[in-house]
Order: structure tokens, then sequence, then C-alpha cells
């Protein structure tokens, strides 16, 4: 069954993890130098999820 929803940009990763959370509501970036090109610019704090099992 597809997720529905618009998929977020770590629909294009291949971590099961990542993959998981790309229909979430929620701007995510992966572990990228474009996160924090975009944190830098914007003036906003990196919120980092280590995942959990």
């Amino acid at each position: 069954m597809k997720p529905k929803g618009v998929p977020n940009r770590l629909i294009n990763e291949k971590s099961p993890y990542l993959l998981q959370h790309a229909y979430n509501p929620v701007n995510w970036f992966p572990w990228n130098d474009e996160a924090f090109k975009v944190a830098r610019n914007e003036g906003k704090p990196i919120f980092l999820s280590i995942g959990y099992s």
C-alpha cells in the first residue's frame, strides 16, 4: 500500500530508517551539506535525530 500525502526529501534516500519518515509532514533533511547551508542561511539550529530501535 502506498503511503498517502506528499513525500519529503527523504524519499530519495537509501536508508530504511530515513525512508520510513519520507511521508512525515516535516521538512526533514538527510545529513548533508544542504542541511547545513539552509540552517546557516536561515539562522536556525540543527535538530539531529540519531534514530531509535
